[in-house]
């Protein structure tokens, strides 16, 4: 069993310590066992990593959207890997499709690069509050997600998904994440809730499905744009456990040049230990030529986030 699955199935033991009827702050506040279970991650596997910042890309934002390309692009950049999309409605979500995963597998050992996780951008046009080939999509992207040695799925709320002022979506949404989230669970994986709301109001849906297996996927851009104290919100859900992972972006403009001091993110990472995947999103200039904005993207975040830190 290599390092990813390991880590996996120490997810999955975790995630199943709490796998009973009791409410999900209940459950972090009585986490003792899960404490011992991450100390004996750290003493068994100390040998094999040290925790640091990946720091990889979507796909769909370096022109590869479901695209097994995407990682040989990722290594001329100079990134530690990929998101992943699973596919799109029109290739049927192809990413599920065991001969495109060994492309995938294929690629990124060839480029000496990371799948990172995985997307389901789709859902923006097609939500998953909504339209019944979505529930299918997401269960199965927890089997890809573990066949791929990655543990994040993100699910994207925007444009058709949104679920800003949308009580029946909220609701469908939190029904359809009750019924999958045991899965999840039990495969030692994660579900990321990417959306406008507030850190508040993805608490709120957060532990009406009483999983730790649903969290939130902060894009801290997106928050930014919507008027939210970043800094708070980061270090509120980060020191709950409630972040899965970040996107690194700026909307039109170079990382380091727009609205994010991610200067101040580092420190809210700092304090809420977080150590692992980022990816940058977006963050080219109007006219700007991509790879050249994504090397130094990556060379501006490496400063901030170097990979021993």
């Amino acid at each position: 069993m290599d390092l990813a699955e390991r880590t996996i199935d120490l997810n999955h033991q975790i995630l199943a310590m709490q796998h009973q009827p009791t409410s999900r702050r209940q459950f972090l506040a009585s986490s003792a066992a899960a404490l011992v279970a991450l100390d004996r991650f750290d003493r068994l596997f100390a040998a094999d990593t040290k925790p640091s910042f990946k720091i990889g890309a979507c796909d769909w934002s370096i022109g590869k959207m479901a695209d097994p390309a995407a990682m040989e692009l990722a290594k001329q950049i100079g990134l530690d890997g990929v998101q992943v999309s699973l596919g799109t409605q029109a290739n049927d979500m192809h990413l599920r499709r065991p001969e495109v995963q060994q492309r995938y597998k294929d690629a990124a050992k060839k480029a000496g690069v990371d799948v990172l996780s995985l997307a389901i951008g789709e859902l923006n046009n097609i939500p998953y509050k909504s339209d019944p080939r979505t529930i299918q999509w997401v269960s199965d992207s927890i089997d890809v997600c573990r066949a791929m040695g990655c543990r994040v799925v993100l699910l994207a709320f925007f444009g058709n998904g949104d679920l800003r002022d949308d009580k029946p979506g909220t609701d469908e949404t939190v029904r359809r994440l009750k019924e999958v989230a045991p899965k999840a669970e039990k495969a030692g994986l994660i579900l990321g809730i990417e959306s406008w709301l507030s850190a508040e109001d993805h608490m709120r849906i957060i532990d009406r499905v009483g999983s730790p297996a649903v969290q939130v996927y902060y894009d801290v851009a997106n928050s930014t744009e919507r008027g939210y104290d970043i800094f708070k919100e980061i270090r509120w859900l980060g020191k709950q456990g409630q972040i899965c992972e970040f996107h690194m972006k700026e909307n039109g403009a170079m990382l380091g040049q727009g609205r994010v001091d991610f200067k101040k993110v580092r420190a809210a990472l700092d304090d809420i230990g977080y150590r692992g995947p980022m990816q940058i999103e977006g963050a080219v200039p109007p006219g700007g030529k991509l790879v050249e904005s994504y090397i130094a993207n990556l060379e501006f975040l490496r400063g901030i986030f170097p990979a021993n830190a």
